[in-house]
Parts: structure tokens; sequence; C-alpha cells
């Protein structure tokens, strides 16, 4: 008999061993709520991928796929592309004195810049109001 025989019995009486597997099986499945979330995760600044994806189950290049799907699915709905920004937490002499001298600073804000508009969003504004801004902005005849 020779050592890559799997037969139980080296006689030859035709019994053969199987293993039987249990339980849950094959490629685990994402929901697209479970894909978003890890996307939004490792989308943080602070962010390590490969530990992202590991604390979901998932392997770096799955997360990096579901990534790239989002950004894909994000421009096909119209949404303006990733754009580098920069987040300043200073208030300006201008709205300094406008709150007065015993006001407190305002929330920290970004500043977007869309052809010669410029706009300033506050951290507790109305998302929908502020895409709503965007994009009329974006399709104006004004931006580039």
């Amino acid at each position: 008999m020779s050592r890559l025989d799997p037969s139980i019995e080296p006689n030859g009486s035709g019994l053969r061993r199987i293993e039987v597997i249990t339980g849950a099986g094959g490629r685990r499945r994402w929901s697209e709520g479970e894909k978003a979330l890890a996307v939004e995760e490792s989308l943080a600044p602070d962010a390590v991928v490969s530990q992202v994806a590991r604390r979901h189950g998932a392997t770096p290049q799955q997360l990096f796929t579901w990534r790239r799907e989002a950004r894909r699915r994000a421009e096909a709905a119209g949404a303006p592309p990733f754009v580098p920004a920069i987040a300043e937490n200073a208030v300006t002499a201008v709205h300094a004195a406008a709150r007065g001298p015993k006001a407190e600073p305002a929330a920290p804000v970004v500043e977007i810049e869309i052809g010669e508009a410029h706009v300033w969003i506050w951290r507790d504004a109305d998302i929908g109001m502020a895409t709503a801004i965007l994009h009329a902005l974006r399709t104006s005849p004004g931006a580039k």
C-alpha cells in the first residue's frame, strides 16, 4: 500500500475515509451595510487599512476593492469627486469682530472653493443643505 492510499484498511475492502465539514462553509458574504461601515472606518485620517480589514474579518485587498466600488458608485450617482481639503480651526478677525468681544468662538468650519465661489460650512450644518449648495455651485456657469 502506498502512503497516498486514503483507505482505512490496507486489505482493499473498499472502505474509504471521508472528511465531513459541518457548519457554514464556502465564502464569507458581507452585507452592503457591513461593507459601508468598514469603508467609512478605513477612511478616517488615522486608520490603518489592514487593521480595519482584520477587525471586519476581511483582507486589505477586499477592503480596497470595497473602497474603489464605493467611489465608483458615488461618481455614478453624481456626487462630487474627492478633493483635497484644508481644515482650519482659526477664527478670522472679521468673524471675531462680528460676534462681539465676549462671544464664544465659532465651531471649526470647512471652506470649499469652486471656481470663484467660496463656501464655509459649519460643523453642525445640515448635510442636505450643504450638499444642495455644493451641487448648485458645481453646476453653475462659473464653476471649473
